[in-house]
């Protein structure tokens, strides 16, 4: 039995070195997937432009103005003279938000009256604008605490704060979306690694007829998913490790938790991935074929079901439900709690569980679906 699977092995590594396709997959395509998320998928929003239509124009608002350029949130883009201006700054997207102060702001100010300054947003991207409406009710509290401090400092008053919060962010100080996501994207390059490979590999013996002599060979079926997942798994933790050699060098991202439990937890989720291929490959007849289902089976479910973009939280409770059925979704929890958090298997041996039993089911799926192929 050793020996069998140790040839078929052997056989799937020759294949692989002699694959152009292969090794495309193995170094380009990974690298061309992180490059492309990692700067290109951000939740971050920067250089919103904005209009100023400043009905004042005293030393305050033009401080207020100042403070806004000087944040790289904000970009001032314009000045508005008149208000039928507004709308055409809006409608055709020259800007997302314009900051209209009243014409009696630093009145009111002074004398110590309430004062309103109106933003406009555009609300056409709702997550857009909502992240727009935090950044500048923040801008406005800050310069709204610096006139305070001013009118208290020419008083001889001292300023009185029944509660201070001081919110102390654990794991991402800076809120860089980017290191949320990586493990997201690091899940979404293995399982498409994974199962690719696997399928092609299988469907490639279908279409150049080794298949059937292998059909007839001593070699059994546990034996044939053996020696075509041993190799691929060599191959996903190569890939895994060059992975993330590249996110530490380009985008900074570090392993905060063990080593030793990020590789045990990939290993099991390479496990399921290539149970995937497997399945995938019992109901292709052509590569061609094969790699569409591949694509669609692991992409879509990753991207929009595991909670890589989108928290899983906020979907409704039958999409919750569904999302269960890609095992990308465990190993992102996991890879997110050992990568950025650093903790320990007591935070997330629940996904190590699930993930466990995913693996064994479809390799037990997939080791059926060949036995039943070759009687």
């Amino acid at each position: 039995m050793t020996n069998r699977i140790y040839a078929m092995v052997k056989k799937e590594f020759r294949q692989i070195m002699r694959d152009g396709r292969t090794l495309f997959l193995i170094f380009i395509f990974p690298v061309f997937l992180l490059m492309l998320f990692g700067f290109a998928l951000s939740l971050d929003v920067k250089n919103i432009k904005i209009v100023i239509k400043n009905n004042d124009n005293s030393e305050e608002t033009r401080n207020f103005i100042e403070m806004l350029q000087s944040s790289s949130y904000f970009n001032v883009v314009g000045y508005i003279h008149e208000e039928r201006e507004i709308n055409s700054f809006l409608d055709e997207n020259k800007a997302q938000c314009v900051v209209v102060f009243p014409p009696n702001f630093t009145e009111d100010l002074r004398n110590g009256r309430p004062v309103k300054i109106q933003f406009l947003v555009d609300g056409v991207d709702g997550n857009t604008a909502t992240i727009i409406m935090n950044y500048v009710n923040s801008a406005t509290r800050f310069y709204t605490q610096q006139i305070t401090q001013e009118y208290l400092a020419r008083t001889g008053m001292k300023a009185f704060v029944p509660i201070n919060p001081q919110p102390l962010i654990w794991y991402n100080p800076d809120l860089n979306t980017t290191k949320f996501l990586i493990p997201g994207l690091f899940s979404m390059i293995l399982i498409l690694t994974a199962v690719i490979l696997t399928a092609l590999s299988i469907v490639r013996e279908k279409e150049l007829g080794s298949m059937e002599q292998l059909k007839v060979s001593p070699l059994g079926s546990l034996e044939l998913i053996i020696g075509k997942t041993i190799p691929y798994t060599v191959v996903a933790l190569f890939v895994a490790v060059f992975t993330l050699f590249i996110a530490n060098i380009v985008f900074g991202i570090t392993v905060k938790g063990s080593y030793f439990l990020l590789f045990i937890s990939t290993l099991i989720f390479l496990v399921a991935s290539l149970s995937i291929g497997i399945f995938v490959s019992t109901i292709s007849d052509s590569q061609q074929v094969a790699f569409q289902i591949s694509s669609i089976a692991t992409m879509l479910p990753t991207f929009m079901l595991s909670g890589f973009v989108f928290p899983i939280e906020s979907m409704p409770w039958v999409i919750q439900i569904l999302t269960n059925i890609t095992p990308a979704k465990f190993y992102i929890i996991v890879l997110r709690s050992i990568i950025i958090k650093g903790v320990g298997l007591e935070a997330f041996w629940k996904e190590i569980g699930y993930l466990s039993i995913f693996a064994f089911v479809l390799l037990g799926i997939a080791t059926l679906r060949i036995r039943k192929a070759r009687v």
